[in-house]
């Protein structure tokens, strides 16, 4: 009988066998008897094969994991399996493993449909090991052109289909037969049709992936690492990815596509051991020529994936983006933003064409869509000028279309960031108070105190508002606050408390904050800036005996200024000759030393709590003088001076303050 008759019938017989059992039990893959298995293979392997070596060998391969000499072990398995099957079988080219009256499988395959059809083919054809991977790679292609509904119900069709579970069985009884590239490709399309991750079949691909890492070309370690990085955390798994970090650092200047390296970086993780990281970073920016725009978006959120922070990469990927804002849709503006933010990443040109861009094209997007951009540049610590003001256009005009989150998201943002919108400031918040008392029945009393407060950070104080949030029966509900949520909430209250006694708002009756919130408070202040200290020093000089000098003054018991600097006024010749009350015989000076997340980035514009403090300072009688860290550390001794020197005797300068620290950078 020729190989060709014998190799047919070996195969009907499997065919027949395998639907045999599938019929009559119908069981899953991981209570699937070894012996079971080991008879359908003896069909294949013809009646001379020892049935003690087949058992053996399948113990071996579906062994969970591998680590330590287990490795070698197996591999030794996997070539005496291999070597005892005919020539036939161990091919696995589609014209040698395969009689001419099944070349038109792929053929067929090709006009499959749905996962049942590639399933009804099965049932026709006996498919080779490397058609199998096809059949499996087909069906999740043929998956992901449906809908979410069709989806749901082919997955259902598929898992009943009587030979889903024979495919997986071949699959898995063939694992040693195929590429590296094939084991990849239908690892990830099982992974993909929603095979349980801690089934038999997928732990033995996983285990003959880690056995033949070593075989794996540039585009199977990109497809595997595709798989990898969503699957869950196992000891295959993390046995796989400790493996591929090697070999990725063996194959490292061999790469030449840009989204294989960046989906290796992406599944090596944050554990990646720095020299690792700096390699990846290396090729990276060598391979920079190639970016595309979605290789730019894309590498920036591959370094939060890994961890990493790279200057010169993410630089890089920023002037390619910046170059190509254009026709970026929103999920991935937003994803960059929110990437920026991960990476501590801020860049001011980036940022600015950002908000001019959405600004520009804002009738585009939904005030959903625009509250999110403002939720993210505040939390990155940038006020978006273009954008806000095309914004607060936008509700002047329809304030009834934000929702109650839009509402509060957009007073958070506008009083974090202190944007100012000069003539149109009183409309806007207007705006703003006519759909909060809109929503005032539907509030929690927690969002209540958010709104108000967001607007005593703004300097506006509404009376429905006010008074619903200070009521007797609202208190009492805050009064009932869980413990983890009290601190913030106490401290909502006393800033609410202040602003209601220095602004002395104009309201229709007198309401305060129960004292029962502004007990047991005492305020962590830091020290004075010791840069500062030296150089107010220096600059007072011979005139110490006129002009006295406070550090670390605490006022109201919740303002902490650096530096208080009191001066007679210049009808008096020292402090200490007045004899009218200080606040009327001289000038007091607050010199407040602002971090930089006090100002908004890339300027020295006050945010919303310094904004307050200022503007309470001045209500006390203080002329405040802020000056940025930022600034201090990079200008230089003289010019640091000479500022100064400037904002304490305005009447040697032209009579004229400097904008607060503008000179002295950002």
């Amino acid at each position: 009988m020729s190989v060709r008759v014998t190799k047919e019938v070996v195969r009907w017989a499997l065919r027949f066998c395998s639907r045999g059992s599938l019929g009559q039990h119908r069981s899953s893959l991981l209570t699937t008897s070894i012996k079971d298995k080991s008879k359908q293979l003896a069909l294949i392997l013809g009646a001379g094969q020892s049935q003690t070596s087949l058992s053996r060998s399948l113990v071996s391969s579906v062994r969970f994991y591998s680590q330590d000499g287990t490795h070698n072990e197996d591999s030794e398995e996997r070539e005496r399996l291999s070597s005892s099957l005919p020539a036939e079988v161990q091919s696995d080219d589609p014209a040698s493993s395969r009689p001419p009256w099944m070349s038109a499988f792929m053929d067929h395959l090709q006009g499959c449909g749905s996962p049942s059809d590639v399933l009804d083919l099965t049932c026709e054809y006996s498919p080779t090991p490397r058609e199998v991977s096809n059949c499996l790679t087909h069906m999740w292609s043929c998956m992901k052109k449906l809908t979410d509904e069709q989806r749901r119900y082919e997955l259902r069709l598929m898992f009943e289909h009587h030979a889903f579970d024979q495919l997986l069985q071949e699959a898995m009884k063939n694992v040693r037969l195929v590429h590296s590239e094939d084991l990849a490709y239908s690892l990830i399309s099982m992974i993909n049709l929603g095979v349980p991750q801690g089934s038999r079949v997928v732990q033995t691909f996983l285990r003959a992936c880690q056995e033949n890492l070593n075989d794996f070309d540039e585009k199977g370690l990109s497809i595997l690492a595709s798989c990898l990085e969503n699957m869950e955390n196992s000891p295959n798994v993390s046995a796989l990815k400790d493996g591929m970090r090697l070999v990725v650092e063996a194959q490292l200047p061999t790469i030449q596509s840009v989204m294989s390296l960046q989906t290796m970086m992406r599944v090596l993780g944050k554990d990646t051991p720095l020299h690792l990281k700096r390699k990846l970073e290396g090729k990276a920016v060598s391979m920079k020529d190639q970016f595309s725009l979605p290789n730019s978006l894309h590498m920036i959120s591959t370094m939060v994936t890994l961890g990493f922070h790279s200057k010169p990469l993410l630089d890089v990927c920023t002037n390619n983006i910046r170059e190509n804002l254009n026709g970026i849709p929103f999920n991935r503006l937003f994803k960059l933003l929110l990437s920026c933010r991960d990476l501590r990443y801020r860049d001011s040109d980036l940022f600015k064409d950002i908000s001019d861009y959405v600004a520009s094209v804002i009738y585009m997007w939904t005030n959903k869509q625009v509250v999110l951009f403002l939720f993210v540049f505040e939390s990155l610590g940038f006020c978006p000028d273009a954008l806000m003001e095309e914004f607060a256009e936008k509700v002047i005009a329809d304030p009834d279309a934000l929702t109650l989150k839009d509402l509060l998201c957009v007073l958070k943002v506008y009083s974090s960031l202190n944007y100012d919108l000069q003539h149109r400031r009183q409309q806007f918040l207007d705006s703003l108070c006519q759909v909060l008392e809109s929503y005032l029945p539907k509030m929690s009393r927690f969002e209540l105190l958010r709104a108000v407060f967001s607007l005593c950070i703004l300097g506006h104080f509404p009376s429905a508002p006010l008074e619903k949030l200070l009521k007797e029966s609202t208190v009492e509900q805050l009064q009932m606050t869980s413990p983890k949520f009290l601190e913030n909430q106490s401290r909502l209250l006393r800033m609410l408390d202040l602003c209601l006694r220095l602004d002395r708002p104009a309201l229709s009756r007198p309401l305060t904050v129960p004292s029962s919130f502004l007990v047991d408070y005492t305020p962590v202040h830091p020290s004075i800036n010791s840069v500062l200290s030296l150089c107010l020093r220096d600059v007072l000089g011979d005139e110490a005996d006129r002009i006295l000098i406070e550090e670390e003054v605490v006022v109201e018991n919740v303002y902490f200024i650096d530096a208080v600097i009191t001066k007679p006024l210049p009808n008096q010749t020292s402090v200490t000759e007045a004899t009218s009350p200080p606040a009327e015989s001289s000038q007091r000076i607050a010199v407040l030393c602002a971090p930089p997340s006090a100002v908004c980035f890339g300027t020295s514009r006050p945010r919303g709590p310094l904004a307050v403090r200022i503007r309470h300072l001045r209500i006390l009688g203080y002329d405040p003088v802020m000056v940025t860290e930022q600034g201090l550390q990079f200008m230089s001794e003289e010019k640091r001076k000479e500022f100064l020197r400037e904002q304490i005797y305005p009447e040697h300068h032209g009579g004229q303050k400097q904008p607060e620290m503008e000179q002295l950078g950002s």
